[in-house]
């Protein structure tokens, strides 16, 4: 039997899945509050019917992942809670080895999420509600599995916050970003390639006129952010146990962005100069070489992390 069993991966994951659902107590509690605080959101969760006529948050959300209100740069949202399941799922042993039992402290934490609803609700701010229903699932599971469950769970709960859409509030982002990119972009192609490339603002342009390019909000970086900050916390969570190491490779994610960024604009510039401007468009345009951003800040984490492990090898894990 057990032969059988370590042959067919599928079967070995549903028992394991049925041996955790086993293990948690409390369950009829907190799938019970967990549908009553869904019903809450769905049926009370957004005051603004203005750009999206519907009283449910989740479908605000969708709206703002997806649809033209939102644009691309949020997309990632949808992505958040299957990573957040899949993290738990890769944390279960871990989690299941604590004290499970009910702690009614974490009603303070489900306190917390009623009152940014509230605000969130009265002011119109659905930004708000989204952080509060987050914030309440992680209370219930305080509530019905303990105080080391919550602890434990702070991480992955936390990439929930890539959950919460930026909209227009990302201008306050990515305008500094598209400053930032134009000057260096003409900086390093002007001070050090000697290509004659002229700023103006956020637009790169040839002195003769024969190309002109705009480092646009969907240029700037935000989109390659916040995929590398999301990749540079999930990393550093699941590789280091220490704060401060964590916080510094998250911090590494905006200097990355901004090196990969550069390095496309510097292929556009370079691709302009030598096939002229329809070269420069099909670099820009191109799927392929728009993924530049990500591969100096992959490379560049891997590297990074790697001489952390060495220089400060991690902690032994606590025997529970």
């Amino acid at each position: 039997m057990n032969g059988t069993r370590s042959n067919n991966p599928s079967r070995t994951f549903w028992q394991d899945l049925a041996d955790c659902w086993q293990q948690l107590p409390n369950k009829a509690l907190f799938f019970t509050l967990l549908a009553a605080w869904l019903a809450l959101f769905q049926f009370l969760g957004n005051s603004i019917l203005g750009y999206i006529h519907t009283p449910s948050l989740f479908s605000w959300m969708y709206e703002a992942y997806n649809g033209s209100t939102g644009g691309s740069d949020d997309a990632h949202g949808n992505l958040i809670p299957f990573l957040v399941v899949g993290l738990m799922w890769w944390k279960r042993k871990d989690l299941l080895a604590q004290p499970l039992n009910l702690w009614w402290p974490g009603f303070l934490v489900v306190g917390v999420g009623i009152v940014l609803h509230v605000v969130g609700y009265v002011l119109q701010q659905p930004r708000l509600s989204v952080l509060a229903l987050f914030t309440g699932i992680y209370g219930f599971t305080g509530l019905a599995w303990g105080r080391r469950w919550l602890q434990k769970s702070v991480f992955p709960f936390f990439l929930f916050v890539f959950s919460v859409p930026l909209g227009s509030i990302a201008t306050a982002i990515t305008f500094p970003l598209r400053l930032l990119v134009t000057w260096l972009t003409e900086l390093v192609a002007h001070g050090i390639l000697g290509i004659g490339v002229i700023r103006e603002g956020t637009v790169l342009m040839d002195p003769s006129g024969a190309y002109q390019y705009e480092v646009a909000a969907a240029c700037s970086g935000i989109r390659s952010l916040m995929a590398i900050f999301l990749l540079a916390t999930i990393f550093g969570f699941v590789v280091f146990r220490s704060s401060w190491q964590r916080l510094f490779l998250m911090a590494l994610a905006f200097p990355f962005a901004i090196l990969g960024n550069l390095l496309r604009m510097l292929c556009i510039i370079f691709a302009a100069e030598i096939g002229g401007r329809p070269a420069g468009d099909y670099v820009h345009e191109n799927t392929l070489i728009s993924l530049i951003p990500y591969v100096p800040a992959i490379i560049g984490l891997l590297w990074v992390g790697r001489w952390m492990e060495k220089r400060w090898p991690p902690e032994p894990v606590e025997q529970s």
